[in-house]
C-alpha cells in the first residue's frame, strides 16, 4: 500500500505521456478518474508547481501527489435556505421544493460548490434530524422530483418512518398529481400512456420510451383547458402516476408528440415565438420564455407511517407558472378584431 503524500520521478520512458495517463499507470491504487480529480484539486505538483492534466511529460521530472488515493467519504452539509414547510410533525415533513433546486447532490459530487443549494442541504439546516436509509448524501429523501420541477414532496424524519413511507411508494399506495402545460392538444382528452422507460443508448441523459428492457410506467392525463394563442396550441393537463421512473411525465408527454413547455431536453422549444403581428402590435411581446418546466407536483396523498391517519396536501401553481398562463390567456383575447378579408 502506498503511502500519501507520494513523491516519484517520471522515467525517460514517460516523456510524451500524459501528466494523468502517466500517474494512473503507475498508481495502481488510485483511478484515472481519481487522478483527474486530484490534479484538478491542485494536489499534484509537478517540479512544484500545480500542473494540468493535459500536460506532456518531458522525462525525470519531480511529481508530488498531496491528496489521499480516495476521495473522503461524501456527505451531505447543511445550509441556511428557505424552505417552504407545508406540514412537519415528528416522523414527517412535506416541503414544496422551488423549481431550479436539486433535491440532492450527485454521485459525483463533492463537498464544495456542487453541494450547495440543494434541498438536502436546506433540509439538514431547518431540522434537527432525518432518516438515514438513504445515506450521507441524502438523508430524508424517500422519492424525488427533478430539478426543473415544482411542487410537493414528502421527507422522513427517521428511520422507521422512511422504510414505511418507501413501502407504501413501492406499493403504489401514495397518490400523486401533477399539473403540467404541454405543447398541442392531445387527440383524446383524457387517458393512460402504458410505455416503459430506459436510459437512451446515445444520450444518457435523456430517457426514452423506444428502447429495449425499460421499466414499466403508467402515467394517466385529463385536459383541464385548451388554450389557442399567437404563440401556438397548449394544454392545461392534469396528470396522476402509478409508477415514478426518471422523467416520467416529461417522457411520455413527449412521446404523444406533447412535450412539456420549457422542457427542452424532450424536444420542447426554447421560447414561445408569436406568429401573429397584428397581436405583436397590439402590445404583446413577439416571444415568451420559461426558464423552467412548466410542471408541478400539485396534490400528495398518503398514509402516516405511524399514526395510520390519510393525509392529504395540496398546493397551487408557482407564480411564474400562473403568470404564463395569463400571458397565454390574454394573448387568445387581446388585439383588433379581425374582419372577413383582413
Amino acid at each position: 500500500m502506498l503511502d500519501f503524500p507520494l513523491t516519484l520521478t517520471a522515467s525517460p520512458e514517460a516523456a510524451g505521456q500524459r501528466l494523468d495517463q502517466y500517474l494512473a499507470s503507475q498508481l495502481s491504487e488510485v483511478s484515472r478518474a481519481r487522478v483527474q480529480q486530484l490534479i484538478a484539486k491542485g494536489e499534484v505538483l509537478v517540479n512544484e508547481t500545480a500542473a494540468k492534466a493535459s500536460l506532456r511529460l518531458k522525462g525525470e521530472e519531480q511529481i508530488t501527489v498531496t491528496g489521499p488515493p480516495q476521495a473522503p467519504p461524501l456527505r451531505a452539509i447543511p445550509e441556511e435556505i428557505a424552505l417552504d414547510i407545508v406540514y412537519e410533525d415528528d416522523d414527517l415533513a412535506i416541503v414544496n421544493k422551488p423549481a431550479g433546486m436539486m433535491v440532492h447532490a450527485g454521485a459525483g459530487a463533492t463537498e464544495d460548490a456542487r453541494n450547495r443549494g440543494t434541498l438536502v442541504n436546506a433540509l439538514l439546516h431547518h431540522f434537527e434530524k432525518l432518516s438515514a436509509v438513504g445515506g450521507e448524501l441524502r438523508p430524508g429523501i424517500v422519492h424525488r422530483l427533478d430539478r426543473a420541477t415544482s411542487g410537493l414532496m414528502v421527507v422522513a424524519k427517521n428511520d422507521e418512518s422512511h422504510r414505511q413511507l418507501a413501502k407504501q411508494f413501492s406499493g403504489r399506495e401514495v397518490h400523486k398529481t401533477y399539473i403540467a402545460l404541454v405543447h398541442g392538444w392531445p387527440k383524446q382528452d383524457r387517458g393512460t400512456i402504458q410505455s416503459a422507460i430506459s436510459r437512451h443508448s446515445q444520450r444518457r441523459t435523456r430517457m426514452t420510451t423506444r428502447g429495449f428492457g425499460g421499466r414499466e410506467a403508467v402515467t394517466h392525463y385529463v385536459v383541464q383547458r385548451k388554450i389557442d394563442a399567437p404563440y401556438g396550441k397548449f394544454a392545461l393537463v392534469e396528470l396522476k402516476i402509478e409508477t415514478g421512473r426518471t422523467h416520467q411525465i416529461r417522457v411520455h408527454m413527449s412521446s404523444l408528440g406533447h412535450p412539456v413547455v420549457g422542457d427542452a431536453l424532450y424536444g420542447a422549444p426554447g421560447e414561445l415565438r408569436s406568429q401573429s403581428n397584428r397581436r405583436r402590435s397590439a402590445g404583446m411581446p413577439a416571444t415568451l420564455k420559461l426558464d423552467r418546466n412548466f410542471l408541478h407536483s400539485a396534490a400528495l396523498e398518503l398514509t402516516h407511517p405511524r399514526t395510520k391517519e390519510l393525509l392529504k396536501f395540496s398546493c397551487p401553481l408557482p407564480e411564474e407558472l400562473e403568470n404564463l398562463l395569463d400571458s397565454l390567456e390574454n394573448a387568445r383575447q387581446e388585439g383588433p378584431r379581425l374582419e372577413p378579408g383582413q
